[in-house]
């Protein structure tokens, strides 16, 4: 028995739905139904509710146009596509990291999210000429499968995926104004000249093993990376 969704406000019931969901044709988000590993990577600013709750609207606006069009600028730099933002968060990834057989690509990975972590002082100056609250944020990244969706709509893509999740959930563990990546992409780049990597613990994922994160900061300006 199917559970009515019928009452005076309803603006589609049971069976309509029903039929939209039978009849894929009509989906508005397809998915390609093939999953390819990247380097994905998230920013997020670190307690913006708190701070854009003081604001007006107009300035809430300028806050996060400042912010998002700054991350947007520094990664496509480095060769990355924007995905989406998430209201005060930005999610990227790196088609040239596919399968992993560029390894310059998840070099430019890396020194994308410490360039977006070195131009905080540079962004904050802007926020403060226009009278905004500065900020502080996070970056954090990973490796592996996803899946690309489109929607008839819109050119833009979406994209989905533990690892998308995992990234998202590890940006928490990071410091302030830090870049942190998870054990897949630790895997990748361990071996990388002119990086630390420092261990800060393992998120928890409710299974046998948990999953460790670590930070990312740059020892030398390098001549060569390899």
């Amino acid at each position: 028995m199917m559970i009515g969704l019928e009452n005076e406000y309803s603006r589609i019931n049971s069976t309509e739905l029903f039929t939209f969901l039978k009849n894929k044709s009509e989906h508005e988000i397809t998915f390609t139904g093939t999953t390819q590993s990247y380097c994905v990577g998230i920013i997020d600013i670190v307690n913006s509710t708190a701070i854009t709750a003081k604001l007006t609207n107009g300035k809430m606006c300028e806050y996060y146009s400042i912010f998002l069009n700054a991350m947007s600028k520094i990664a496509k730099a480095y060769g990355a596509t924007v995905i989406k933002n998430l209201g005060d968060s930005l999610l990227y990834y790196f088609p040239r990291t596919i399968d992993a057989i560029d390894k310059q690509s998840f070099v430019d990975a890396l020194e994308c999210g410490l360039a977006m972590i070195e131009s905080r002082n540079v962004i904050n100056q802007i926020m403060s000429e226009c009278h905004l609250p500065t900020f502080d944020f996070r970056v954090s990244a990973d490796y592996g499968a996803v899946s690309i969706a489109s929607s008839p709509r819109s050119p833009a893509e979406d994209m989905f995926g533990p690892t998308v999740n995992l990234c998202s959930k590890i940006n928490g563990t990071a410091r302030p104004n830090s870049v942190v990546i998870g054990g897949d992409l630790h895997i990748i780049v361990k071996s990388f000249k002119h990086y630390e990597f420092g261990i800060i613990g393992a998120y928890m994922l409710g299974l046998k093993l948990d999953y460790p994160v670590y930070t990312v900061c740059r020892t030398t300006i390098p001549k060569e990376w390899f």
